[in-house]
C-alpha cells in the first residue's frame, strides 16, 4: 500500500522559487573582479536565471546538455547556476585552478557546449581554445562597457541574457535527472566526474539547512569563501536561497582585508572556507587589533583545523567554529563537528578536543569504519580502518562509468580516509590511505604531526611525508615553510612535537622548502612533495 500524498518531484528550481516567493528583497551581494561591490536581491536573480535560460535554450541546449562555468562566487554565476539546472541541463563547475590541459580534458570528456567565466581565466581559455573539441559557445561575464578583447568570439554576459524572456518553464523533469557536475581533483591519474540529480542536492540542501549542521535563517547574512567551482560550495548556493540567509560572494579577493572588509560592512553572520584563508584573517585581524563583533559561525573544511586557529576563532573573537569533512562524492558534506548534547558544558580543552575531531555525521549518511579484510571496527574512537560512507547524496559512480564499479557489497563508497569512531559516531580523521606512513608495521599519522607543526608560531605551514627506511620501511621526514621573516631551526620545530605525539612516531630529520605546493583544492600537494624529496636519503637510514 502507498501513501496518498502529492508527488511533489525535489528539483533545485523550488530553493531559488522559495527565495523569490518569500525572501524576495533579501540581497546578494557581490564584489567583482574590478573590485566593484554590487547589490542585487533574489527576486532579481530569479528573473536574470530565466533569462539564462532562455540564451541557452536560444543555443540549442536540452534536457542533459553540459554548460561549464569557471568563475568566482557571484550573483551572476549563481544565476547561471539555476538558469541551466532549472530546465534539466547539467551545471559543469570546472576548477580553474587546475592545470589548463586539465581543464581543456575536464570540458571535452564532459562535451561541454556553453563555457561561461569570468574575464579572469580568458588567458587561459584562450590558450586551450583549440584543444577544446565540443565548446560552440563562450560567454565572459562582463558587461558592454568592460568587456575585454578576446579571440573566442565571446559575447558578454550581460547582453547575452538581456531582454531576454523570463517565461521559462523549470522542473519539468523527474527528481533524478542529472543536475550537476564536479571533477575530482585527479591527484592520481585523469580527474573522474561526480554527476549529482536534482534529488540528491535538495536533500544535501535540507541536511545543511539542520541546527546541527549549518544551521542558517533568513535572518543569517552568509559570505561564502569557499568557491562555487569546488563540490557545490559545500552547498551554499543552494541552502541559503532556500532558508532565504542573505549572501554575501567575495569574488577573487580572499586575503585577509579582503574577507574582513566584507565580515564587517555586510554584518556577515555566517562564513565558510578551507583553514587557509582563516589563517590569513587571524593574521590581518591581530596585526590590525580588530574584532568580529557580528560574526557567530565559521565552517572550517577541506583539510584538518590546526588547533591554533579554532582557539584562535572560540576564545578570542568568540565565534563558533564547526569542523567539517567531506568531498566531492559526498556532495560535499558528511560529518559536522557541533558539540554533542553530552559535551556541552564540558571544559574548554575537552570541547576543543572534540571540535578538532572531523565531527558527526547529519542524518542521511552512513558511516563504518573496517579493517583491510572488510571487518567492521569497534566505535572506540581508537581503532582506525579504512572510511566508507553510503547515504542520500553519496556518488553510486562516476561520469561514463570510470574507476568502475565503487560500491561494496552493501553499498557503502570507501573514501579512501583512514578513520575511527567512536560511540557517539564522532569521527576522526587520521590519515588519507595514500598518505599514510607504515613504519615497522605501524601507522603514523601525518595529520596529527603536521597540525602541531603548524602550531609554531615560526611555522607557515607544514606536510609530514614517508621516506624509505632499510629497517622500518619508512620513516616520516617533517616538511617546512616558515612563515614570513622567520627562520626556524629543525631542533625547534621537533622540540614542538615533544610530548604532544609518540616518541617513534617524531620524524627523522626535518626539511625546509620556500613553499609547500598546494592542490586545486587548497590541499597539499603529497604528490608532487614526494617526487621532490624522492632522491632524498634519511640521515638514520
Amino acid at each position: 500500500m502507498k501513501g496518498i500524498m502529492q508527488d511533489w518531484p525535489l528539483t533545485v528550481d523550488k530553493l531559488l522559487e522559495q527565495a523569490r516567493l518569500i525572501n524576495p528583497t533579501r540581497e546578494i551581494v557581490t564584489r567583482r573582479v574590478s573590485g566593484e561591490i554590487v547589490r542585487t536581491n533574489y527576486a532579481a536573480v530569479y528573473d536574470h536565471s530565466k533569462q539564462v535560460s532562455s540564451a541557452l535554450l536560444d543555443e540549442g541546449i536540452q534536457l542533459g546538455d553540459r554548460v561549464a562555468t569557471l568563475g568566482w562566487n557571484s550573483a551572476r554565476h549563481m544565476e547561471t547556476w539555476y538558469g541551466t539546472m532549472g530546465i534539466g541541463a547539467v551545471l559543469h563547475t570546472i576548477n580553474p585552478r587546475l592545470h589548463p590541459d586539465q581543464i581543456a580534458w575536464i570540458a571535452n570528456h564532459a562535451e561541454d557546449k556553453v563555457l561561461v567565466f569570468d574575464t579572469t581565466f580568458l588567458p587561459i581559455i584562450e590558450a586551450i581554445k583549440d584543444k577544446l573539441e565540443t565548446v560552440k559557445t563562450f560567454v565572459i561575464y562582463a558587461g558592454a562597457d568592460d568587456m575585454p578583447e578576446n579571440t573566442l568570439g565571446a559575447v558578454p554576459y550581460d547582453l547575452w541574457i538581456d531582454g531576454r524572456s523570463t517565461d521559462v518553464r523549470w522542473g519539468d523533469f523527474p527528481e533524478d535527472t542529472a543536475c550537476g557536475l564536479c571533477y575530482t581533483s585527479g591527484t592520481t591519474g585523469n580527474p573522474k566526474g561526480v554527476l549529482y540529480s536534482h534529488r540528491s542536492n535538495v536533500l544535501h540542501t535540507l541536511v545543511t539547512m539542520s541546527k546541527d549542521a549549518m544551521g542558517m535563517g533568513a535572518d543569517d547574512v552568509v559570505l561564502p569563501v569557499v568557491p562555487m567551482f569546488h563540490a557545490n560550495a559545500w552547498g551554499l548556493a543552494l541552502s541559503c536561497p532556500g532558508t532565504g540567509a542573505s549572501m554575501v560572494m567575495p569574488g577573487a579577493q580572499m586575503d585577509g582585508a579582503s574577507i574582513y572588509e566584507l565580515l564587517d560592512s555586510e554584518k556577515v553572520t555566517i562564513t565558510a572556507a578551507v583553514p587557509t584563508v582563516w589563517l590569513l584573517l587571524l593574521q590581518y585581524l591581530r596585526e590590525n587589533n580588530l574584532k568580529l563583533p557580528h560574526l557567530k559561525k565559521v565552517i572550517i573544511g577541506g583539510s584538518a583545523i590546526p588547533e591554533n586557529i579554532l582557539r584562535a576563532f572560540e576564545q578570542d573573537f568568540e565565534v563558533d567554529v564547526i569542523h567539517a569533512w567531506g568531498m566531492t562524492e559526498t556532495s560535499p558534506l558528511g560529518t559536522l563537528g557541533t558539540l554533542p548534547p553530552h559535551l556541552m558544558d564540558a571544559d574548554i580543552d575537552t570541547r576543543m578536543a572534540q571540535k578538532l575531531k572531523q565531527g558527526r555525521p547529519p542524518f542521511g549518511v552512513e558511516l563504518k569504519v573496517v579493517d583491510d579484510e572488510g571487518n567492521e571496527q569497534p566505535r572506540d574512537g581508537k581503532s582506525s580502518g579504512k572510511l566508507l560512507v553510503r547515504g542520500a547524496a553519496i556518488a553510486a559512480g562516476y561520469f561514463k562509468g570510470d574507476g568502475g564499479n565503487v560500491l561494496d557489497e552493501n553499498g557503502f563508497f570507501d573514501t579512501g580516509d583512514v578513520a575511527n569512531l567512536d560511540e557517539f559516531g564522532t569521527m576522526q580523521i587520521t590519515d588519507r590511505a595514500k598518505d599514510v606512513i607504515k613504519s615497522g608495521g605501524e601507522w603514523i599519522s601525518s595529520i596529527d604531526i603536521e597540525n602541531i607543526a603548524v602550531g609554531h608560531p615560526k611555522v607557515a605551514n607544514a606536510a609530514a611525508i614517508g621516506i624509505y627506511h632499510p629497517k622500518w620501511d619508512e620513516r616520516p621526514l617533517l616538511i617546512i615553510q616558515a612563515a614570513e621573516g622567520e627562520s626556524p631551526t629543525k631542533e625547534e620545530v621537533l622540540a614542538s612535537l615533544e610530548g604532544k605525539i609518540a616518541k617513534w612516531w617524531t620524524p627523522d630529520d626535518v626539511q625546509f622548502v620556500e613553499e609547500i605546493p598546494l592542490g586545486a583544492t587548497g590541499k597539499i600537494n603529497k604528490l608532487k612533495l614526494r617526487e621532490m624529496f624522492k632522491d632524498y636519503t634519511l640521515p638514520t637510514a
